[in-house]
């Protein structure tokens, strides 16, 4: 036969053609796929104080709701694969085959896949301590150590959105002339469509006066703390700007990044154990990481029900009286933390200043002062940089930018990627 001769022969799309496709979701998805994990993990959850809030109940009115366990690890495999988006997991939910496993069938949309990531932080948190009693009780979890760290995340909101407490109240006053006049005209417009935009406006600028009103609550705290810092930084205090705080998320506040950028932000505090479980996750709205070391050792103890042997933080994360508090019985910590330099200009009376100062501290302050001038001290203190691991991981999944807003529903995202975080983890080390 010779090749090459006439018009090659071939099949062409025909994409007007009806077609019935047959779809085996529990054949076609291989045995070894991570959805699998993900759902062997959310049927042995209690998930009970999801099913509470679900209105819809046997023998009465109303639409059965999507089963909780489908939402928890639709968002738990989006996590995992970097998926931040409700609307994104909307789509996957319906065209990717291991979404579509996983759902089964089960109706979801983007703005219930939305409610559910944020209105249930209560439940997501409760969920941390029981999946963590579970790794504790098969051994996953090395709790003789705890390292500590945190990692500032970007919020949804633009820098510009930042307002003095002046410029808020002129903001806040043009709000509310816009909704006068909203108003105004919604009462007077006898045609339904103009009623109906009118009125999506009309909640529009009410939910800006309540994003104002939050800005305000803002900056009160705001200025509490410069308050309280001028009385030990006056000079400092003296040359600060006036606070300011963003109609958009009034609960993020600006932060200097990695990059040297200063962008609107969280600082999230994550405590992990040697194996790189993550034992305790807090987000904040703190510029700095100091003086944390006690709120995170008491978040950890609230999931554990217990103190580590050892704690692992960052310069100044502690100060000399949680190293102090944390050295009393019945469960004594071990504080590793980094010393301060100490300048070597400094004069005889400043240096004679300090040694007397230092001569009054605690017996645990000043064996930590040993502890860390010690070469065994050091190689306990260099096993920190196993958390830089976890963050990046963290970050690589979507963590270092947040699509919610306000510290409540941060606080349940960041709850969700460390229920995926130690889900993976766990795995790995079972199958290790």
């Amino acid at each position: 036969m010779e090749v090459g001769k006439g018009k090659a022969r071939v099949i062409r799309p025909d994409r007007s053609q009806l077609q019935w496709d047959l779809l085996d979701l529990e054949g076609w998805l291989p045995p070894d796929h991570v959805a699998r994990v993900v759902w062997a993990f959310v049927e042995r959850l209690d998930l009970s104080a999801f099913q509470d809030r679900i209105e819809a109940r046997e023998g009465g009115p109303g639409r059965p709701a999507a089963d909780p366990a489908v939402l928890l690890a639709l968002w738990l495999l989006a996590t995992i694969e970097g998926v931040g988006s409700a609307r994104a997991l909307d789509r996957l939910a319906h065209s990717h085959l291991a979404y579509r496993w996983i759902a089964g069938g089960v109706p979801v949309n983007y703005h219930g896949l939305a409610d559910f990531r944020v209105v249930h932080g209560d439940a997501l948190d409760a969920l941390m301590s029981r999946s963590l009693a579970t790794l504790l009780a098969e051994g996953l979890v090395a709790f003789d150590e705890l390292t500590v760290d945190g990692t500032r995340v970007r919020a949804d909101a633009g820098r510009h959105s930042f307002r003095s407490r002046s410029r808020l109240d002129k903001h806040e006053q043009r709000a509310r002339q816009r909704l006068a006049r909203l108003r105004a005209e919604l009462e007077s417009d006898p045609a339904a469509a103009s009623r109906r935009r009118a009125g999506a406006r009309q909640r529009a600028e009410r939910e800006l006066g309540e994003r104002i009103d939050k800005a305000h609550q803002a900056l009160d705290r705001a200025e509490e703390v410069r308050r309280a810092e001028a009385k030990r930084h006056r000079k400092r205090a003296a040359k600060a700007k006036p606070p300011e705080s963003s109609t958009t998320d009034p609960e993020a506040r600006k932060m200097r990044f990695a990059d040297g950028s200063i962008a609107p932000g969280y600082n999230i505090q994550v405590a992990t154990d040697p194996n790189g479980l993550i034992l305790g996750i807090l987000a904040t709205d703190r510029r700095a990481d100091s003086g944390l070391a006690s709120d995170m050792v008491s978040e950890v103890f609230r999931h554990c029900g217990s103190r580590p042997n050892r704690l692992l933080v960052d310069t100044s994360y502690a100060t000399t009286e949680d190293i102090a508090a944390f050295a009393a019985p019945p469960q004594p910590i071990t504080v590793y933390m980094p010393l301060r330099p100490e300048k070597t200009d400094a004069s005889a009376a400043s240096v004679r200043k300090r040694n007397l100062l230092r001569s009054r501290e605690p017996e645990a302050v000043r064996a930590w002062r040993a502890r860390m001038a010690s070469e065994e001290g050091q190689q306990v203190y260099a096993r920190r940089k196993r958390i830089e691991r976890v963050n990046a991981n963290l970050k690589a999944r979507g963590l270092g930018r947040l699509l919610v807003r306000g510290l409540a529903k941060v606080q349940a995202t960041c709850l969700l990627h460390a229920l995926a975080h130690n889900l993976m983890t766990a795995h790995r080390l079972r199958t290790a």
